[in-house]
């Protein structure tokens, strides 16, 4: 917001209770989200840096930050997969995202998309979808793509 109401103004009481409830969400469903990820097999991200802003280009780790509203987890996954992925004419990473989209309605950006360093594989997600429940879908999806694959 370009010009929020000030303390003392009529409408800032209301105004800082939605900025605040707006908030307030977003944290719980970013918490939950990485919470989902650190349970997941070949899931890596970092502890969250709140108030730290960086890019995601060539990166290997996720952006947790004040500001920012998606997490960059690097993933390993098994050498099945990335076969069927080069069958499918796809990245690896890609077909990950693909894979998830179909199984879950749920979307996320495969990293070759943001430049990722060479012989890695991540994803970048947003935690804007409201409520938590969708979290347990990714994660039951994964293990279920883990468990497709594994040697």
């Amino acid at each position: 917001m370009v010009n929020p109401p000030k303390d003392g103004d009529p409408s800032y009481p209301l105004y800082r209770k939605e900025y605040d409830d707006i908030f307030q969400g977003l944290q719980e469903r970013a918490t939950a989200l990485y919470k989902a990820f650190k349970q997941m097999e070949g899931v890596d991200l970092p502890e969250p840096q709140v108030g730290i802003s960086h890019s995601t280009r060539n990166r290997s780790s996720a952006d947790f930050t004040q500001g920012s509203m998606y997490l960059f987890p690097t993933i390993t996954i098994p050498p099945k997969a990335i076969e069927q992925a080069k069958k499918a004419g796809r990245q690896p990473d890609e077909f990950y995202c693909f894979r998830l989209l179909d199984a879950t309605g749920v979307c996320v950006v495969p990293g070759s998309g943001f430049g990722q360093k060479p012989g890695t594989l991540h994803f970048r997600t947003t935690f804007l979808a409201p409520g938590t429940e969708w979290t347990g879908r990714i994660t039951k999806f994964h293990k279920g793509f883990m468990d497709e694959f594994r040697d």
